[in-house]
């Protein structure tokens, strides 16, 4: 835990405190952060890099702190008041409400949508991975809230009020009616107990009303935000499974706000908060509905299509959020190790720990460097970055978030005893460092979904092969890769074969990347260490040599 006021005592009546690094706070997260400085340059984003800067301060102090504070005392659920009154009122302590405020007033809920200049998808995502560095719990409800708006303008002009306030630059934490507010956040409802990934076998049954307003009765398993003001669900059209009885071709996609038209509560019934074993500052829901009132939103039937313009967005933020878990990781690795003397030396300049630190360094630059690649995909209109997002979404968002429990795991380690007490933000980042792999489709449905765009969309292999043929010639390694790569996908792999093709895609395109970076001796690295003939499991193992002092200094600069 970290205080506004940090001057702690080192002397004692037994001994003094030597040997250990004192708090990493008060810096500037994108000054001391060159790769994603040069990410944001290199993806067409120049013109955002001074609000990079300002978002790097508030992040390495106010967020840092108030992060801290936020999953210390994590949301309460009242579901009655002293009367006896149904409320479900989620409640949360003052810390998260300022974390929430400065992603919202620093526009990582609306940037894409707000902003016309090209490059502000990567802009956002930049200050979003940011973000995710210090206090990933807010991000949640920050990420649905921005992957709501292209769901949202399907509704038309019945919506654009709820519009204006979900894309305010603003924060307005109170449960009121949409009227009385200044601002509006969006949740999600897709899972139910019966299917998970599986959403066509929800059975959360959508009644007509009048028009495309319905009532909805059932539940949802793994309900998120449930503070938002309003939620973009998944339900069974029964005028559609009337007319086919129990045909998936009956899942719609509806608007489900808290507080019906007329002013009053929705039946909306928050039924617990899931313990979960991180994202503490967070509130995750188990919810019902009896004949709650919605909107259908999107064509009868059509709720997977609709609802997935909302997914690809979210999964491109696991990815980035994922990549800011390995990079906070990594900061703190390092920064200890430079304070930290072991027999007379410092540990970063022990030949192994550098090999450690370095290769977590290169596992650090390209996560960031294929999220933010795919980032600029979202935002262009191009046949060619279309069908890479489309393909590259699903690849980094399998091997980013499998890989970044296994790279905190390792800088962890780096700290000794003292990564593993809560006095730490080891543990936090740790316990956080699963949640991206099986949130919004866990690895295996991931792996299947790049299977499913290769057979159905072949112009999606077109578009990686192009991707990678910008760093052809650049390094023997990464040729011999990618000849390889080729003659695995000159078919659509068996499905048994996803996991490892998605790995093999997954470096290809980051070291296609690095190696058309600014540093693209990094790129060189990534291949050594990732394609040559040490490339194994285990950080550390790489051989980087020389190289190991440079890539430490990139990533965490003195």
């Amino acid at each position: 835990m970290f205080h506004d006021a940090y001057r702690p005592r080192d002397v004692f009546d037994t001994h003094s405190v030597t040997n250990q690094p004192e708090a990493l706070i008060d810096y500037n997260a994108a000054a001391r952060d060159p790769a994603l400085v040069d990410a944001l340059l290199r993806e067409g984003a120049a013109w955002g890099h001074e609000r990079l800067l300002a978002y790097g301060d508030v992040a390495g102090s106010t967020l840092l702190r108030a992060g801290a504070r936020a999953n210390a005392h994590p949301p309460e659920l009242f579901r009655y008041d002293a009367a006896g009154r149904r409320i479900d009122e989620v409640e949360f302590h003052p810390a998260y409400h300022s974390c929430m405020q400065a992603a919202r007033h620093h526009g990582l809920h609306a940037l894409r949508w707000t902003d016309a200049r090209p490059g502000a998808q990567v802009l956002r995502s930049a200050l979003f991975y940011l973000h995710n560095q210090f206090e990933a719990g807010t991000a949640c409800p920050t990420t649905m809230t921005h992957a709501a708006v292209p769901v949202l303008r399907q509704a038309g002009p019945a919506l654009d009020g709820w519009l204006d306030k979900v894309l305010a630059a603003d924060y307005d934490p109170r449960n009121r009616p949409i009227a009385d507010k200044h601002a509006a956040s969006i949740g999600m409802g897709m899972t139910e107990k019966q299917g998970g990934s599986d959403v066509r076998a929800n059975t959360t049954r959508a009644k007509p009303i009048a028009g495309d307003q319905y009532a909805l009765t059932g539940h949802k398993w793994f309900f998120s935000a449930p503070m938002s003001d309003a939620f973009i669900v998944l339900a069974q059209d029964q005028s559609l499974q009337d007319r086919s009885p129990g045909a998936a071709a009956a899942l719609s996609c509806f608007f489900l706000p808290r507080w019906r038209e007329d002013g009053t509560r929705n039946a909306v019934d928050i039924i617990q908060l899931k313990d979960k074993l991180g994202d503490r500052a967070n509130a995750s829901s188990e919810a019902e509905f009896r004949e709650a009132q919605a909107r259908r939103i999107g064509e009868p039937g059509r709720g997977v299509a609709t609802i997935l313009n909302m997914v690809a967005q979210t999964r491109l933020d696991c990815m980035l959020g994922s990549a800011a878990l390995i990079r906070a990781a990594l900061v703190q690795a390092i920064h200890h190790a430079r304070a930290r003397e072991v027999f007379g030396t410092a540990l970063v300049d022990q030949p192994l720990q550098a090999e450690v630190l370095a290769d977590l360094a290169l596992e650090s630059e390209a996560a960031l460097a294929l999220s933010m690649r795919v980032a600029r995909a979202f935002e262009s209109p191009r046949s060619h970055e279309r069908m890479l997002a489309r393909l590259a979404t699903p690849i980094g968002k399998y091997w980013i978030c499998r890989s970044a429990p296994a790279a905190v795991n390792e800088a962890q380690e780096c700290l000794g005893g003292a990564g593993y007490i809560e006095t730490s933000i080891m543990p936090r980042l740790f316990r956080q460092s699963p949640l991206n792999s099986i949130w919004e489709g866990a690895g295996n449905v991931q792996c299947l979904d790049m299977l499913r765009a290769l057979e159905r969309t072949p112009e999606t292999r077109t578009a990686l092969f192009d991707e990678l043929a910008g760093a052809a010639g650049r390094h023997p390694l990464f040729d011999a890769h990618v000849a390889r790569l080729k003659d695995t996908l000159a078919d659509t792999p068996a499905p048994a074969a996803a996991r490892e093709v998605a790995g093999e895609a997954a470096q290809a395109l980051q070291a296609a990347v690095l190696l058309q970076g600014e540093a693209d001796w990094v790129g060189a690295a990534f291949c050594e260490a990732r394609f040559g003939p040490r490339r194994s499991r285990a950080y550390g193992t790489a051989r980087l040599g020389p190289r190991a002092p440079a890539l430490i200094e990139r990533a965490f600069p003195c």
